[in-house]
């Protein structure tokens, strides 16, 4: 557990290194695969749901560090993945299980780590690590082990060499990312439970700019059909489904990058569709309000943050996924900024309790609204599940109002 100055290349070859750009060294054994690797670093506050967190596509080109210091307790199961791969870009925990031991279990962490050449580090005081990090806020950083550690006589190379490689890695500002981690081809998840094999409640295209495999799979508990489409689809792709609300899904990167995104739901909104969305589509919709967004120091990432629904007065435990936030005004109702208000009214419908970041948007005089956590949280919590309900109820009433719309008009 060392950590030493960018002068000091106090390793051997079958040590691993991590490296941050701000010069902070650490030395601990390669876990995972061993190679090098270069991303954002940052921390997670997760006791719970490491499966989850590495297969989430939100972390893709993000070294993850988990504050608690046992993991791989449970081993891996084909059961939690969120995705069909692991995206973190590398991973840094203190105190790797030796042993795995879960009725569920069909591998090692471990295993699952190298079998998808996801390079870690162990055994670093991973305490000081995310201290640092929450003073310093997240950046650059590299972990590097095996040859990565030589040049090209065989001689360890500096950390200097290193340093050099960490500051070349792009900034996660300024980064699009969504494209990278969405489906290639839709999909269609089917009701599930008492719904399965009856006519759907609902059809939902939810766009994929990284979706977690929990949240059409919370929409079909609630007898929904989800259309699950690329990023890469229009607006006219959305229309002709004919669906009866539109969702946007998490995703990794930064949301000023997203402008044929924004316009998009710009397109959805002022069509009337019911709208629901989850972390970057929570930044989306703010956007695509006239609101700004912005990077969090070192963000929030873990499933023990504390929520404020202020529409109801409630408190919820949420998992959260986001280094960026929406810039709008706490505690009051407001124009939305694009065009003069010409989507109405809109308010800060959640807010955390622990920094005051806006969590969720409620648009008054359109049927949209957000939140910036996730509800789906297959590890849990699942405090805020409700809104998933909440989405289905819009788009009941949606229908309902033009129904009634539709028989007054062949009345007249």
């Amino acid at each position: 557990m060392n950590q030493l100055d960018s002068a000091t290349d106090n390793y051997t070859a079958q040590d691993a290194v991590l490296v941050l750009e701000d010069g902070q060294v650490y030395i601990g054994e390669p876990y995972g695969a061993v190679g090098a690797t270069r991303g954002e670093i940052v921390f997670s506050t997760a006791m719970t749901g490491y499966q989850e967190t590495l297969t989430d596509p939100s972390y893709d080109r993000q070294i993850v560090v988990q504050t608690f210091p046992h993991i791989g307790d449970t081993g891996v199961n084909p059961s939690d993945p969120e995705s069909s791969r692991i995206w973190v870009a590398g991973y840094v925990v203190r105190d790797p299980s030796v042993n795995v031991s879960n009725w569920r279990a069909t591998g090692s962490l471990d295993d699952a780590l190298v079998d998808n050449g996801i390079v870690g580090i162990s055994h670093i005081d991973t305490r000081k690590l995310v201290r640092h990090l929450r003073t310093a806020g997240v950046m650059r950083a590299g972990i590097f082990s095996g040859d990565a550690l030589l040049d090209g006589q065989g001689e360890p190379r500096s950390i200097d060499a290193l340093l050099d490689d960490v500051r070349q890695t792009p900034q996660m500002k300024g980064m699009s990312l969504y494209d990278e981690v969405s489906t290639k081809e839709r999909y269609v998840v089917e009701p599930t439970g008492a719904f399965e094999g009856k006519e759907p409640v609902a059809t939902v295209a939810a766009v994929d700019l990284g979706i977690k495999a929990m949240t059409p799979q919370r929409l079909a508990e609630r007898g929904c059909r989800v259309v699950v489409l690329p990023s890469t689809t229009t607006f006219e792709e959305i229309e002709q489904l004919n669906p009866d609300g539109v969702f946007f899904s998490n995703g990794p990167g930064d949301p000023e990058q997203a402008d044929d995104m924004v316009a998009m739901l710009r397109e959805v909104l002022s069509a009337g569709y019911p709208f629901f969305g989850i972390c970057f589509g929570n930044q989306l919709l703010g956007r695509a309000l006239g609101f700004g967004t912005y990077k969090l120091k070192f963000g929030h990432r873990g499933i023990n943050q504390p929520v404020k629904d202020m529409t109801t007065g409630k408190v919820e435990v949420t998992a959260h996924n986001h280094g960026f936030a929406v810039d709008a005004p706490l505690g009051q109702t407001v124009d939305a900024p694009y065009q003069n208000g010409t989507f109405g009214k809109v308010f800060v419908s959640h807010v955390d309790l622990n920094d005051d970041v806006v969590e969720g948007l409620q648009c008054v005089d359109i049927p949209a609204f957000s939140v910036q956590y996730h509800p789906e949280a297959a590890a849990g919590p699942h405090d805020a599940a409700y809104l998933f309900d909440r989405f289905v109820a819009m788009m009941n009433d949606a229908n309902a109002k033009n129904a009634k719309e539709e028989s007054t008009n062949a009345q007249a």
